[in-house]
């Protein structure tokens, strides 16, 4: 049977238990929170009062964490083309087949309705906040949509499942960093939707980590080589090819990211503390029955988190920030 065969036969197998799922790691829409709940309400009497409120309380948020915030926005409202891409995995079908909904399909929706609250959420805190450029993120937004998305995993759902058990860590590591951040300045109200919004993050961690420690247990060996050729080729951030506007794709990347280097919201530190939970979560050192292929695979695993910390230790971040067109340049202290 040829390895696309037997990822094919292991989605379908594991595509019974979506349902349970589910129930485990996503929330019914009328219990869980929505934008509104956590923003000044525009149908009540004192909402010009809380929006003055939360403009003045955001004056003292410094200006890497402005650049911060927006991409992170960005990144949020980036999700059709997330979604669109993990629609067309191996073992996908968005049609009904025999009356019947797939269930990986259905999974992928319910959880895009959960992220998509983030974006919503993030971009009106910034429109009432008046520290932005609001046309200028859109436009960056609307490039980044525009410009799609390859996190090199191709149409392969072990490699796919990697990729979002790292990112939804990450995100949430970074959107908790802000919330932590936000707090220190005072802005309670920012500090605690960030919050709601890292814990959205860590739940799908644990679905998305769930998935390929299921998968380890019937494919052991083909689930090692796609966790190995992901680390190897390094994981790609999903604002990997944001720009500003008049920019090149990917061009506003780096100097967001030395924003987050420098606040301390996500560095290269936390991509390898990352990778270790990801070992340790799936019990890499434990696992039977490898190929010798898989075997080398493993060996390559369990040493790289410390051969990546010796090379993210040696990086230096610039400490001159870059002048964003989304970020009003009079925030640079």
């Amino acid at each position: 049977m040829s390895i696309q065969n037997v990822r094919l036969e292991v989605m379908q197998f594991l595509e019974k238990n979506v349902d349970a799922f589910l129930d485990q790691f996503l929330l019914p829409v009328e219990k869980i929170w929505q934008p509104t709940d956590l923003l000044p309400n525009s149908q009540s009497d004192t909402f010009l009062d809380e929006v003055k409120e939360l403009r003045e309380i955001a004056k003292e948020l410094p200006y890497d964490f402005w650049v911060v915030l927006v991409g992170d926005t960005i990144t949020e409202e980036a999700l059709p083309t997330y979604e669109s891409w993990l629609l067309d995995l191996d073992g996908i079908n968005q049609r009904e087949e025999n009356g019947r909904e797939n269930g990986w399909a259905k999974w992928f929706r319910n959880w895009t309705g959960e992220e998509n609250r983030h974006g919503d959420l993030l971009n009106r805190y910034l429109y009432l906040s008046g520290k932005v450029n609001m046309r200028e993120v859109e436009v960056t937004t609307h490039h980044l949509l525009n410009d799609g998305f390859d996190n090199g995993a191709d149409r392969d759902p072990y490699k796919n499942f990697v990729f979002t058990s790292f990112q939804e860590l990450a995100t949430y590591i970074s959107h908790n960093r802000v919330s932590q951040i936000a707090k220190q300045y005072g802005d309670k109200k920012l500090s605690k939707l960030c919050k709601m919004i890292a814990g959205d993050e860590m739940r799908h961690h644990h679905a998305y980590s769930e998935f390929v420690n299921k998968i380890f247990k019937v494919d052991p060996s083909q689930m090692m080589l796609a966790f190995h050729y992901m680390m190897k080729k390094n994981i790609v951030m999903p604002a990997n090819l944001i720009r500003e506007s008049g920019g090149e794709k990917g061009s506003a990347f780096v100097n967001f990211s030395n924003s987050a280097q420098r606040l301390g919201v996500y560095t290269a530190l936390d991509y390898v503390e990352i990778l270790r939970k990801l070992i340790d979560k799936w019990e890499i050192d434990k696992i039977n029955g490898l190929t010798d292929e898989a075997e080398k695979a493993r060996e390559y695993l369990m040493k790289l988190p410390d051969r990546m910390t010796r090379l993210a230790e040696r990086l230096v971040v610039p400490q001159e920030p870059h002048i964003f067109k989304w970020v009003n340049p009079s925030l640079v202290k």
